[in-house]
């Protein structure tokens, strides 16, 4: 069975996010291995400068990088990577299986984005569009249109 990994800077804090995880959680079980890894956020300043905010990206990064799967297609979610409908992700991750690997990591970064190295390890970006959501309702918006798109390959009623 496929393995499905988020893996994300910080944690949920509350409930009514936890809640919506562990709903798409018991429907993905269904489908694939769905596990959320989360790395922990780095500390910085309220006025960071811009040597500390990359140091704080690139040691986000290196927690990221030691979470990874081997043979994992890695997903960077970023700002720059291409804006794809519920039916290209649903393809993306036939595609992904049929082409052997073992599991997918969708990549979430902190507030401050994701470590370039990351970013080019990965196979694929994606971006949820132009406009900045909060990480925490980023991790559940991605978490049901991974739903949404194992629905869309077993042809299932969710998807209109």
């Amino acid at each position: 069975m496929l393995s499905v990994n988020i893996i994300c800077v910080g944690k949920l804090k509350e409930k009514y996010w936890t809640m919506a995880i562990a709903e798409y959680e018991k429907r993905l079980s269904a489908f694939c291995k769905f596990n959320i890894i989360e790395v922990s956020e780095e500390k910085i300043s309220d006025n960071p400068s811009e040597s500390q905010i990359k140091s704080t990206v690139f040691h986000e990064g290196e927690r990221i990088k030691d979470k990874l799967k081997k043979n994992s297609f890695v997903v960077s979610m970023c700002i720059e990577g291409k804006i794809i409908s519920s039916q290209e992700l649903a393809a993306m991750i036939e595609k992904a299986s049929l082409e052997g690997y073992s599991s997918i990591d969708f990549i979430i970064g902190g507030s401050w984005g994701i470590d370039e190295n990351i970013k080019t390890i990965s196979n694929a970006k994606i971006s949820m569009g132009r406009m900045t959501f909060p990480h925490q309702l980023a991790r559940i918006m991605l978490t049901e249109q991974i739903y949404r798109a194992f629905q869309i390959s077993s042809n299932g009623k969710y998807h209109k």
